[in-house]
């Protein structure tokens, strides 16, 4: 089966197949579960302490070079050109690795020599010449950053193994507790002006994050609120809600209260 993947899309490894018989699975054998993580992940470590983050978004590659735990040199000129230099054969390599393409800008360690700045540029050039994908590179800006655009030759491999978390959106964060609490306040406090007077008894339903803030620092504004309106709130967590989620309902009826 792999034999006729092989012959129709990649002929050339037909000759490096090899039948393995071991009972250890190849995953395992070969750690390659953990080099898939290593892979797709935001931090890369360098050899001398220095590391890459890489930042993939809609609209361009973000790649931040740090020296990290590399900085007992002297001589800080040469470790900040050294560190960059390292990190160009990394970001090259990243490049490929990760199928990565379109726009993407490296903020290289601010050099403050003309010609540190051409080696890592000529670097980059070096290391790239590897790379199938077709990559235009411009010179280090005055601020230290290189442009480059990569060819799309197909899906990422972040994109071919992940999906858009549902539960923040893709974005990466969600609202933190104390703002859901300002959040849930401003609606409680324009749904119990709306209420009948006589009917201002309230059902509210919350992540166990948001209560956690409602029953310590924000318990004060809950209780003046309640003396406000004349009303009575009830309170209820439900650990399957969204954390930026929260319901208001008639606590005698059930019925949820719209906005």
């Amino acid at each position: 089966m792999l034999q006729d993947f092989a012959r129709t899309y990649t002929p050339s490894v037909i000759p490096k197949l090899q039948h393995y018989t071991g009972e250890r699975p190849l995953f395992d054998l070969y750690a390659v579960e953990e080099e898939i993580e290593r892979a797709l992940g935001r931090r890369v470590n360098l050899k001398s302490g220095g590391y890459l983050i890489i930042d993939q978004t809609e609209a361009l590659v973000a790649i931040d070079v740090n020296t990290g735990r590399n900085k007992g040199q002297k001589d800080q000129d040469k470790l900040l050109t050294e560190t960059n230099l390292e990190a160009a054969a990394e970001v090259a390599r990243q490049l490929r690795l990760r199928n990565m393409g379109g726009l993407i800008v490296v903020d290289f360690i601010d050099m403050k020599h003309r010609k540190d700045q051409q080696a890592v540029y000529k670097a980059m050039l070096q290391h790239l010449k590897r790379d199938k994908a077709k990559t235009q590179v411009t010179q280090i800006s005055p601020f230290g950053l290189m442009e480059m655009t990569r060819q799309r030759l197909n899906e990422s491999l972040g994109t071919t193994i992940y999906e858009p978390c549902p539960y923040c959106k893709g974005h990466g964060q969600v609202k933190t507790p104390i703002t859901m609490s300002v959040e849930l306040q401003r609606r409680l406090s324009a749904v119990l002006g709306r209420l009948p007077e006589n009917d201002r008894s309230v059902l509210v339903v919350v992540h166990p994050d948001v209560m956690q803030r409602l029953k310590t620092e924000d318990g004060e504004h809950l209780v003046a609120l309640e003396r406000k309106y004349g009303a009575r709130l009830t309170f209820r967590t439900d650990p399957t809600y969204h954390r930026e989620t929260f319901t208001l309902a008639n606590a005698q009826s059930g019925e949820e209260i719209k906005n």
